[in-house]
């Protein structure tokens, strides 16, 4: 009552400014009451799950470098972006439990996480609240999923482009070999190995025996897969590799024919000890890695501490550091000398993830965000985006040579030199 009194005192343009201004402030309540988890009047909150210590850290520290100058000071619709990154160590119980705090302080997405197992045990949860999953740094069996929008394309593209790189150098198709991590990253390598090998002639007993391997895998990873086809394991977190040689070293005996193009599905450390322990038993081996494995110029930089000199072929999935592009102009610009393949790589995620929420129609939603992303293609600085046709984003795969000193980006036909003796 006395309230109303008072009301009525005011001016009546007084009294309309005033209901109209605790009508607007009721329906923002309103909307935020009903706003998707991570979104407040003034913010937009990402989290992201990485290795930041630990044998993995390398990928962790490098991506979110990458994903951080990308988010600076950004605003869509008026919000500013929020990045979480919650440190897993790379293990999949530990992602599941900082995944949970995450979405108990709610995130609109999920950026840039790393690595395979670690994403495979945690989309089942993300799909369930609805989450989208963008830019994940893994392999292709866990890119594929309800939500998810990866960038890169997956390893197992990567090795079938390796293989197809050794064909036009003149490597013959049972001369291919490998050596990967006996988890899902590595068998996202071996299901590239039979892809490339499929489109080659008089190679399917050879593709008969890395089905064997795969076949063998059902139902968890088998321990005791060395000795079976053209490839040689290690178990993830271990660094004995020589199992995995003798495997190689077996099938070059059964086969009567010397492995000479080994392909590397690996941590940057495995590989680098294992390409050391070849060269000190004086394998003309010549070494092909995929991205992850070339982790920037990780592996480089172990195999310059180890004393080894030898060039390497490796894919890449983002642009070359001096391409003329917009992207590369802004990543330099906010990353300074510090910018390698794997930081720029998060830092276009991050690019990518803004990009489409800017491209947005209606309202800032989880759903709305999904469509956007899958309506049309998007030019991000440069670099093609396209879900039209599903994952990945983007197609870009170059080829690479790696020598102590410098990265040069080659075509498959500058790589005969390399098979020389």
């Amino acid at each position: 009552m006395i309230l109303s009194r008072l009301f009525y005192r005011f001016s009546a343009p007084f009294r309309l400014a005033l209901l109209f201004g605790l009508a607007l402030t009721l329906a923002m309540s309103a909307a935020l009451a009903g706003a998707e988890p991570g979104l407040t009047a003034t913010t937009l909150r990402v989290g992201a799950i990485m290795p930041l210590a630990g044998d993995n850290a390398v990928y962790g520290l490098n991506l979110k470098r990458g994903l951080e100058a990308a988010l600076a000071g950004q605003q869509v619709q008026g919000r500013t972006l929020e990045l979480t990154v919650a440190n897993d160590f790379g293990e999949p119980i530990t992602t599941l439990e900082v995944g949970n705090k995450l979405l108990e302080t709610g995130v609109f997405a999920m950026l840039g996480n790393v690595g395979t197992l670690t994403t495979l045990k945690l989309m089942p949860v993300l799909t369930a609240n609805r989450i989208p999953a963008v830019g994940f740094y893994t392999a292709g069996e866990a890119g594929y999923a309800d939500g998810m929008l990866n960038f890169r394309p997956d390893h197992a593209q990567e090795v079938a482009e390796l293989i197809a790189a050794g064909v036009g150098a003149g490597v013959k198709p049972g001369r291919f070999c490998a050596f990967v991590q006996n988890d899902a990253y590595g068998l996202a390598g071996i299901e590239g190995l039979k892809t490339g090998l499929s489109r080659l002639p008089e190679t399917q007993p050879i593709i008969a025996k890395l089905d064997q391997i795969v076949d063998m895998t059902m139902g968890g990873i088998n321990p005791a897969l060395n000795g079976m086809g053209p490839v040689g394991f290690y178990r993830r977190g271990a660094s004995y590799l020589r199992d995995g040689y003798q495997s190689l070293k077996a099938w070059e005996q059964t086969s009567g024919a010397t492995c000479q193009w080994v392909v590397l599905v690996a941590a940057p450390k495995v590989a680098a000890d294992f390409i050391a322990y070849a060269r000190y038993k004086n394998e003309p081996w010549v070494f092909a890695a995929i991205s992850t494995t070339v982790a920037g110029d990780e592996l480089a930089r172990l195999l310059r501490e180890s004393g080894v000199n030898t060039r390497l072929i490796a894919t890449q999935v983002v642009p070359a550091l001096n391409a003329p592009l917009p992207i590369l102009n802004e990543a330099h610009a906010a990353l300074g000398a510090s910018l390698n393949a794997l930081n720029l790589e998060g830092f276009i995620v991050g690019r990518m993830f803004l990009t489409i929420l800017r491209a947005m129609n209606g309202p800032l939603t989880r759903e709305n965000f999904l469509k956007t992303a899958r309506r049309q293609p998007f030019e991000v600085g440069g670099v093609r985006i396209d879900f039209t046709a599903g994952n990945p984003g983007s197609r870009l795969l170059l080829l690479t040579v790696l020598d102590a000193n410098r990265v040069e980006v080659v075509t498959a036909s500058d790589l005969s030199a390399l098979l020389q003796p």
